[in-house]
């Protein structure tokens, strides 16, 4: 079965072409890396795949066996996590507490608009506390830390059983620490659920964990390199995707790391 079926995406922004004729698929329990400098449309990819972005007319876009356009959105958001760090920014509640967004998760909202029961609070507090995190469940969400957010952000997808998941630079602006962490709580999640399907995307090589069997290159809204890992994540693309001289280095854990010749 296909998680993602998307064909002849094209996404215009005035006369630019953000996205260029873009047709991927991703079959279920397969865990995919989307790598690209800033501009190459990793993003506009994100907003088709959880249906904030239509792409021009011709396109057809089936996500968990649903096609768009005849389908609840907001029921099948339901199946999805999404894990961001500019998520929480979309909600304009700046009383939001750790505890209220981890619920959302419940309704693939931003907001939780109920009173919170006991046996809710305990949910949540039980999600966090995987995380070594339950201390942060009173918190405002707009006070804790980068890390501290994603951590949050992490266990609002933890509070349904996703299909699919999809992890847009979630290290974006965490310390070496702070990725790590977050990379082991990834790997986790892969080996504990292993038909749950991962789209994680990077502008970083060294994020790329060994569990990600399959890889997409894009650069300038277009697809450069698409299939198993080992054939994407060559010196080759990596050299046309940034546009510079490097050699990829690979260690014995089977993650790689680049050196700027």
């Amino acid at each position: 079965m296909k998680t993602i079926d998307i064909q002849n995406a094209n996404v215009i922004y005035g006369t630019k072409a953000v996205l260029n004729n873009i047709s991927w698929s991703v079959r279920k329990g397969e865990r995919y890396f989307i790598l690209g400098a800033n501009g190459a449309g990793k993003t506009t990819l994100v907003k088709i795949l959880l249906g904030y972005l239509w792409p021009r007319y011709g396109a057809r876009i089936r996500i968990l066996g649903e096609e768009y356009g005849k389908v609840n959105l907001s029921e099948l958001r339901k199946r999805i996590a999404w894990v961001s760090p500019f998520a929480h920014q979309v909600t304009q509640n700046p009383n939001l507490t750790a505890c209220e967004l981890v619920l959302s998760g419940m309704n693939s909202t931003l907001s939780y608009f109920h009173e919170i029961k006991p046996e809710e609070e305990a949910r949540a507090k039980a999600v966090l506390a995987r995380l070594n995190a339950e201390e942060l469940l009173h918190e405002r969400v707009q006070v804790l830390s980068s890390g501290e957010q994603v951590k949050v952000l992490i266990a609002r997808a933890l509070m349904t059983d996703p299909e699919l998941m999809i992890l847009d630079e979630p290290n974006v602006y965490l310390d070496v620490p702070g990725r790590e962490f977050l990379l082991r709580t990834i790997e986790s999640l892969a080996n504990e659920n292993p038909d749950l399907t991962l789209v994680f995307i990077t502008q970083r090589i060294e994020d790329i964990l060994p569990l990600f069997t399959h890889g997409m290159i894009l650069k300038s809204g277009g697809i450069l390199a698409d299939g198993p890992r080992e054939e994407v994540l060559t010196e080759k693309n990596l050299k046309q995707a940034f546009d510079m001289d490097l050699k990829l280095i690979r260690t014995e854990s089977g993650r790689f790391w680049t050196v700027i010749d």
